[in-house]
């Protein structure tokens, strides 16, 4: 665990951000843009999804535990999104996308599970619609299920690990939207981390019906990649090894 969390918050015009005044010392809300960091040649790579997510090396701080950062924009996914793309409507700065994200992602650290941790978000209105952006750590040396299952296979003792840090968050109540291989990495320890948690929640029972959709989420995702690339290290065997590590847990 690291420090508590010194959350402050910035407000100017249509902006309003949240930042940890642990990670970062001189804060500016230009650091929720990525062109802040281009004209500062601190990209440090990319990847593609719903949108373009980048990988950014901050400023050397003492105070910062995090050596490198991950900025993503909200984008809005389905037909909306082709209408709307990035402005979703406002109601509340607490009750934006980001600022949830933010708040469950600090909610996770306290519960030392393993997911990145929050450093800053920014909304900017535009009468009643919002844009916005979060800044979180990036989660070092460590790859993607698809990535390494493209390329190598995992014994059956890492797929129980997988299987059992689901669990983790599980019996944490903690709601993952979008669990899929994409969202679950790991590292050169052969640790496991959960990432974005885009619309996740603390739910406030811990009863299975929800828990139990949340897998069979991440299977179809499986073998939906399964169908997209080849070789794909994935097989039946595999899929109970990480559920004996779920039940197990």
């Amino acid at each position: 665990m690291t420090n508590t969390a010194i959350i402050a918050t910035f407000q100017q015009g249509r902006v309003y951000c949240q930042y940890d005044k642990n990670e970062i010392n001189q804060f500016c809300p230009d650091m929720l843009d990525a062109q802040f960091w281009q004209q500062h040649s601190a990209i440090t790579g990319s990847a593609q999804g719903r949108g373009t997510t980048w990988f950014v090396k901050h400023h050397d701080d003492p105070h910062s535990s995090a050596k490198h950062w991950v900025l993503r924009h909200y984008y809005r996914g389905g037909l909306i999104g082709k209408l709307i793309n990035d402005s979703y409507w406002f109601s509340a700065y607490q009750s934006t996308r980001a600022a949830k994200e933010f708040a469950l992602l600090a909610k996770m650290q306290q519960l030392a599970l393993p997911a990145p941790k929050p450093i800053a978000y920014r909304v900017v209105r535009s009468g009643l619609l919002y844009q916005a952006d979060l800044l979180s750590s990036r989660i070092e040396n460590a790859q993607d299920l698809v990535a390494i299952l493209s390329e190598r296979a995992l014994p059956h003792e890492q797929w129980k690990k997988i299987g059992a840090t689901i669990k983790q968050f599980h019996d944490h109540r903690i709601y993952h939207h979008d669990l899929n291989a994409h969202n679950i990495l790991i590292d050169n320890k052969d640790d496991v981390f959960i990432i974005d948690f885009d619309r996740g929640e603390v739910r406030s029972n811990n009863k299975d019906a929800w828990q139990q959709a949340n897998v069979a989420r991440l299977q179809r995702s499986f073998l939906k990649e399964l169908g997209l690339i080849a070789p794909f290290h994935f097989n039946q065997d595999c899929w109970r090894s990480l559920v004996e590590g779920y039940l197990s847990h």
